[in-house]
């Protein structure tokens, strides 16, 4: 496994051996000696998530304040631009982002670690995001920042898809990073 450092210091790109041949390819998706070495410390995940969405489908960005979850994700059908935030108050990185491309093809994981808002963006026709989550899903702590948050400065590919954007009212609806407290 191939381990990509980004600016924010403890997200990271993780990229898999991938053995192929004519019959199709082989990949070790989740491997939690390996994936402890790249991260520095233990992780244990208590949950995986599985989402299909429609090209144009933004989700995020997410986040829980009281029970954050980090996040390992992977797209192994279609295309994805994956963003993490770093909300964490005391962090040196608040309020920067990592966006990376996440698909089928390029088999890419992306580490996401407890405190981080996240979201994605479908590029493809269609696309399967997996997830695993270090915490539970708790609604009552859950929160949403704002998409297109000026301040976050994030460069959405919007020229890559032919449809407009969809999202839910609760992401129509995130704060703005000046509004998190």
């Amino acid at each position: 496994m191939n381990v990509i450092r980004t600016a924010i210091a403890d997200v990271l790109i993780l990229e898999p051996r991938v053995f192929g041949d004519a019959r199709g390819y082989f990949l070790e998706s989740w491997n939690a000696q390996k994936f402890n070495e790249a991260v520095g410390h233990d992780v244990t995940f208590v949950q995986d998530n599985h989402s299909r969405s429609r090209q144009g489908v933004l989700r995020g960005l997410h986040f829980q304040r009281t029970q954050p979850q980090g996040k390992l994700v992977r797209v192994p059908q279609g295309r994805v631009f994956d963003v993490a935030v770093d909300i964490r108050p005391k962090s040196p990185t608040y309020g920067q982002h990592v966006g990376v491309e996440l698909s089928g093809e390029n088999q890419r994981q992306l580490w996401i670690p407890p405190g981080l808002a996240h979201g994605f963006l479908v590029l493809s026709e269609s696309a399967d995001f997996l997830y695993k989550t270090t915490d539970y899903y708790h609604p009552a702590s859950e929160g949403t920042l704002l998409w297109n948050d000026p301040a976050l400065n994030i460069q959405w590919p919007l020229h890559e898809i032919s449809s407009e954007i969809l999202l839910t009212d609760k992401d129509r609806q995130g704060k703005l990073l000046s509004e998190l407290d």
